[in-house]
């Protein structure tokens, strides 16, 4: 049924029916009508950030752990700016959220209002599909429409301007299950010619890899599941993008690690030596296919993904399926069967032994000696101290991000929340307060680098007034880490503008806030000072202290094709007797 109400209480209604429970905000006067409505409701909660940036990538961690959308609701003007960055990560990694922004009334709309911008101008380009809703009674149908789009397909970020006056006035309000969204139908069901072509091309090939992404993370725990059973039943290697971590089980023994610029040795080298490569939910991103006249020169490319403007846009493929990851996993599968689950086992033995080479080079080894922190070693104990627990991780942007990445282990998805195609310093804490939100009893932890972190140290003040035990695990080592990596090997040793000179104490700071500070400098005190961290119920800022010269590897050259890489010294002595970072 149809109700008359305000606009302002329509918003509202429309959260309730679309079973939002938090919205991340900060008021202003273009959604004060909005924040009124909110007040004299219960059923949704509103977070008060400290700035709309951090209420976006709060809404994107919320979204990234429960595959669920998340919700921002910003004022006009530089409200709607300051949302910008989020809504662009979020359109780069496909996370569903929506953000609502006022807007001045429409009879002010271009007379350069106070606090006027032209938010669906600004945002066209980096949201899924924006709405100027210029009429109340089109709000509602609006709204929900919004939901779907956000969610349906390929997820992304959408954005609703609401004017003041629109707000204010009365207008029809329609119930979810009367607005129709034929209008935005993606293709869910891959072409089945397609299918067979990929599986009779499974049970030929000899050297065969599956690459998987964010995709398979996206399209639903199904999707995870049907995976690991196809894994499983081939007997097929298996590596993933940074986005894609926790779609198969890193403590699986089919599992070669992360690819790409710091992926591992293993995974690099079978993606460029493989014979079918089977791309699912990944869109090669620039950081995996490195050069691309040499990205994977011998294979048959296969690519399935949901959005058709993914397939063939960056790498020509030879089997292109489009289509949800779930329902094509599900078809892939019962095709295999039906064929009589056929591989080339002799063939995928030698695989599996070359790969096993590969493997011992064990390009992760580092030396931890002295009295200095590595925070390689940082993170081992990071992982076998908190892997028992019910754990989600976030990071920033950066060194931090990739050792991260690379030793800890993800066996289940939506574990992850990290800034990928965007790379976006200052996402990693305010995402971890939406991860908190979505799991308050779960162990939340935002490993990050001290100067990603200062970039939204704001939120800090969010996580004390709402009581989120969120843990900011610091590797400091006053340094833009990966900027400093990038001036090392590429610029001549020219360190230009790579630290700050005025750091804070992590520790007072975190103190000034009425958080829990910890300092940690010394390998002998790290366990008891994380299990420290653990253990205290609120907030904590960890300001863990490392090496402040250390590189992340391996790494793939800008330029270079998979298999040359850079490799840290104590696994290149290991594996050609030789010491230094060589490339391989």
């Amino acid at each position: 049924m149809t109700r008359q109400m305000t606009g302002a209480k329509m918003v509202v209604q429309a959260l309730k029916d679309q079973g939002v429970d938090v919205v991340f905000g900060y008021p202003g006067g273009a959604v004060l009508p909005i924040y009124d409505e909110i007040f004299q409701q219960n059923d949704i909660r509103h977070i008060l950030v400290r700035h709309e940036q951090g209420a976006v990538h709060a809404a994107e961690g919320y979204a990234r752990s429960t595959g669920k959308p998340g919700v921002a609701l910003v004022t006009s003007g530089p409200g709607a700016t300051n949302a910008v960055t989020g809504l662009t990560d979020a359109l780069l990694d496909s996370i569903p959220i929506v953000v609502l922004t006022g807007q001045v009334p429409t009879f002010m709309i271009g007379s350069d209002a106070f606090q006027e911008a032209d938010t669906v101008g600004i945002t066209r380009s980096c949201t899924k599909h924006n709405w100027l809703v210029k009429e109340t009674d089109a709000l509602a149908a609006t709204l929900h429409e919004a939901f779907h789009v956000a969610t349906a397909g390929r997820p992304g970020p959408v954005l609703i301007d609401i004017p003041k006056d629109v707000q204010f006035a009365t207008g029809a309000y329609t119930p979810p299950q009367k607005v129709s969204t034929s209008r935005y139908k993606p293709q869910l069901k891959g072409d089945m010619d397609a299918i067979n072509e990929l599986v009779a091309a499974m049970e030929t090939a000899k050297k065969p890899i599956f690459y998987t992404g964010g995709g398979v993370i996206n399209s639903g725990p199904a999707a995870s599941q049907l995976l690991r059973e196809l894994v499983e039943q081939t007997g097929f290697p298996i590596t993933s993008t940074l986005m894609g971590l926790g779609a198969y089980p890193a403590s699986g023994d089919k599992w070669l690690g992360m690819l790409g610029m710091h992926g591992l040795y293993e995974a690099n080298m079978a993606m460029h030596d493989c014979d079918l490569m089977i791309n699912i939910g990944a869109r090669f991103d620039d950081r995996i296919t490195g050069r691309i006249d040499a990205f994977s020169p011998n294979s048959k490319k296969v690519h399935i993904d949901i959005d058709p403007s993914s397939i063939n846009k960056v790498i020509r493929v030879d089997i292109p399926i489009v289509g949800d990851v779930a329902h094509v996993l599900e078809d892939i599968l019962k095709v295999w069967k039906a064929r009589g689950r056929k591989t080339n086992k002799e063939g995928l033995a030698k695989w599996w032994g070359k790969i096993n080479e590969w493997q011992k080079v064990d390009c992760l080894k580092f030396t931890q000696s002295g009295k200095t922190i590595k925070p390689q070693y940082a993170l081992q104990r990071l992982e076998a101290l908190t892997k028992s627990h019910d754990r989600y991780i976030c990071t920033e942007v950066g060194q931090h991000q990739m050792w991260a990445a690379q030793y800890l282990g993800f066996d289940d998805p939506n574990r992850w929340m990290t800034s990928g195609g965007l790379g976006t310093m200052g996402y990693g804490f305010p995402s971890s307060i939406g991860v908190q939100m979505a799991h308050p009893e779960s162990l939340v932890i935002n490993v990050a680098g001290e100067a990603s972190w200062l970039m939204n140290m704001q939120e800090m003040g969010t996580a004390v007034q709402f009581r989120l035990p969120v843990k900011q695990f610091i590797l400091n080592n006053e340094r833009l880490g990966m900027v400093r990596q990038w001036q090392e090997l590429l610029h001549g040793e020219r360190y230009s503008h790579s630290w700050s000179e005025a750091l804070p104490d992590f520790v007072k700071l975190a103190e000034a806030f009425g958080a829990k500070g910890i300092y940690c400098d010394n390998p002998d005190d790290l366990d008891d000072a994380i299990m420290e961290m653990i253990n205290y119920d609120g907030p904590v800022i960890f300001d863990c202290l490392v090496e402040k010269h250390e590189n992340c590897f391996p790494m793939i050259p800008s330029g270079e094709p998979h298999n040359k890489m850079l490799l840290g010294d104590a696994s290149t002595k290991d594996a050609i007797g030789n010491t230094g970072a060589v490339l391989v």
